[in-house]
């Protein structure tokens, strides 16, 4: 990884509008749990039905399009990716370096607001709190990698983005049985399920794939991801008119 880039990518993340954006919703979401841990008390279910629906299923989508996304579209879109590209800097360690910054973004601003907004749910008991810690920084760093391969892809990343996160996470993956066992947040699930045990049936945890299938599926599309976003780089220093 190269220091300079990753000093420059984190400058350019929490600029004040995308970083205003990155400390909103993690606040909407703890207020929400505040209110959802005041209506139920210390009930795990009722917490664990909240981050699954609510966090899992939109708030941590989003912040991860936003970071992902962040760290390298708005040097698409002004064309000073291009002068990056041209310093003798291998595609793919530039491609680590952005995404270093973008995985401890997603830390800060996605899986530390779960795990403290399942604690103010109502979910207190330390297997709750850890099976949803995994659960969002597996997701986190999966959406994060799959968003910023988007941002190298198309000029509408956002847009493209929120579909996926609206369409085929929220509405198709919790409707329609196949496309769950697609959905990243299903493979996140796996290890939340095992860590919870006997009491996974009681806290309503139930993952569409087994923590095998999960986990290499997740590993499958973070390499993936990282692969392509580097052969993706080295075109456009051939094909600056993108």
């Amino acid at each position: 990884m190269n220091s300079v880039i990753i000093t420059l990518t984190r400058r350019a993340l929490l600029g004040k509008r995308r970083a205003l954006l990155l400390m909103l919703l993690p606040a909407l979401l703890l207020g929400i749990a505040a209110l959802v841990g005041a209506g139920n008390g210390a009930d795990a279910a009722g917490a664990s039905g909240f981050i699954q629906g609510f966090a899992l299923g939109t708030l941590v989508p989003l912040i991860c399009l936003l970071i992902g996304t962040g760290v390298i579209g708005p040097e698409i879109e002004d064309q000073s990716l291009i002068y990056l590209l041209a310093k003798p800097v291998r595609r793919g360690t530039i491609v680590l370096s952005k995404l270093a910054v973008a995985y401890g973004a997603a830390v800060v601003f996605a899986v530390i607001p779960t795990v403290a907004a399942t604690w103010l749910a109502g979910g207190r008991e330390a297997d709750v709190l850890l099976a949803f810690g995994v659960t969002a920084a597996l997701a986190s760093v999966t959406y994060v990698t799959v968003f910023f391969l988007l941002a190298t892809l198309t000029r509408n990343a956002v847009v493209v983005g929120l579909l996926y996160a609206v369409l085929w996470e929220t509405v198709l993956g919790g409707y329609a049985p196949g496309v769950r066992a697609l959905s990243v947040r299903q493979w996140s699930l796996a290890p939340a399920e095992q860590i919870a045990g006997t009491q996974a049936a009681t806290w309503g945890i139930a993952a569409e794939v087994g923590l095998t299938t999960g986990l290499i599926a997740i590993a499958a599309t973070i390499v993936a991801g990282i692969v392509f976003s580097s052969r993706r780089l080295a075109r456009l220093q051939l094909n600056t008119s993108e």
